[in-house]
């Protein structure tokens, strides 16, 4: 595959997420694909994980800011926001909405994406939520008006 045509499959993954469509999920990844940062194996459970993401933010929507491609990877600068409308991982809906942003590497195999790794802020994204409060503390070492 190509890096032009390894790209393109990872943009067809963020529009898959942004149409709310799982089931194209089958046509992208291998069935075997492995989250390293949820630590998740197999693309069931991906699709799992992707329909709990939707119910919990029902607006949840991701943008690629960059996209790198080299050898059998690809690396994405991406930006996801959404409202927390909907009960995620147990925390009933707070209304919050949250703009979270990081990285993503995938490593794609005959045309299938096999793995996936996430480097993302999960702290701010919970303080979003409103689940978590700094300490007067932290208050002073991470002073919110400083980003």
């Amino acid at each position: 595959m190509s890096l032009e045509g390894n790209k393109a499959i990872i943009r067809r993954l963020f529009e898959a997420v942004n149409k709310r469509d799982p089931a194209l999920l089958d046509e992208l990844m291998a069935p075997d694909y492995v989250d390293h940062a949820l630590q998740l194996r197999a693309l069931e459970a991906n699709k799992q994980v992707l329909t709990m993401f939707l119910k919990g933010f029902p607006d949840w929507h991701e943008t690629i800011q960059d996209i790198i491609a080299e050898g059998d990877k690809v690396w994405v600068r991406f930006k996801s926001t959404g409202t927390h409308a909907g009960e995620f991982r147990g925390l009933a809906p707070t209304g919050n909405k949250f703009t979270e942003t990081g990285v993503l590497i995938y490593r794609i195999v005959d045309g299938k994406i096999v793995e996936g790794w996430t480097v993302a802020d999960l702290l701010d994204f919970f303080k979003q939520l409103g689940v978590i409060e700094y300490t007067e503390k932290a208050k002073k070492i991470f002073p919110e008006d400083v980003k």
